[in-house]
């Protein structure tokens, strides 16, 4: 049978194992604790700043576009003293070879197409089409004669 103090030893070496793993995982959750803390507090001051500055008006661009256009968004009417910078990339992309030399007196939506490391397939072509009556429409292009386009040049005065 076995003594009385070997089985309170036993079982204070049990209960001493098992307040070290507690010890341990306390320490772990306590460091996990203050690096999430430290992060709410990074965002709550980003959320803080956004709002301040998105509250404050831009000298600057006040009436004007504020940014430059991504990929897929719409044509905006060319105004004053706006850019062509505010058009998505490829937009910009057919007005630089609508502004190339060899456009000279215009050019139709096939050599455009060809222009821009496209196929001459109908859907592309058609695509480009498209792309220049929607540039006409918004003043960034001149359509001289039915499917011949040109870089318009003619100042465009304030919108009203």
């Amino acid at each position: 049978m076995p003594s009385v103090l070997g089985l309170l030893e036993a079982r204070e070496k049990k209960v001493r194992a098992e307040v070290a793993r507690l010890r341990e995982e306390a320490e772990r959750i306590t460091a996990a604790l203050s690096a999430a803390e430290v992060q709410l507090e990074r965002l709550g001051q980003a959320r803080e700043t956004v709002t301040e500055v998105l509250a404050e008006p831009d000298a600057e661009t006040t009436g004007q576009v504020r940014a430059a256009a991504v990929t897929g968004s719409t044509v905006p009417h060319r105004v004053e003293g706006v850019g062509a910078e505010v058009l998505a990339p490829e937009y910009q992309r057919i007005l630089a070879v609508l502004a190339a030399p060899e456009a000279g007196g215009g050019m139709r939506a096939k050599p455009i197409t060809l222009a821009l490391g496209g196929k001459a397939v109908p859907a592309r072509v058609e695509g480009m089409r498209s792309r220049l009556k929607r540039l006409a429409a918004r003043g960034w292009a001149t359509e001289v004669e039915p499917g011949l386009f040109t870089l318009c040049k003619e100042p465009v005065p304030a919108a009203a």
